[in-house]
């Protein structure tokens, strides 16, 4: 157990504040800062472009997400898109095979 080193009530071993008197208990547990997960952003943009590079950096990203605590949104939401974007460019891009297919074979 630890104790308050203002007013030496007894704390919680994981407090960052002292309840009674409001001190700050361990100054180091605030200097923490939070990685970013830039692998989950390179997704999500790249699920715009090109739909199968943002799916595996979104993948990787909210693999990523586990460690960082960030980017898990970004990378679901990146995943999400990639997936309608080949989905929708394969329903326009088949029609269109089978035209020019057609067209190739004099039908």
């Amino acid at each position: 157990m630890k104790y308050c080193r203002k007013c030496g009530k007894e704390l919680d071993d994981a407090a960052v504040v002292c309840p009674h008197c409001g001190v700050l208990v361990n100054e180091d547990a605030l200097k923490t800062t939070k990685q970013s997960n830039t692998i989950a952003v390179v997704g999500f943009i790249f699920s715009f472009l090109i739909a199968i590079v943002g799916l595996i950096c979104c993948i990787i990203g909210l693999k990523k997400s586990a460690e960082t605590g960030t980017g898990k949104g970004l990378s679901i939401a990146g995943i999400i898109i990639s997936v309608a974007n080949m989905v929708l460019g394969w329903l326009i891009y088949l029609p269109v095979l089978q035209q020019l297919a057609f067209a190739g074979l004099g039908i």
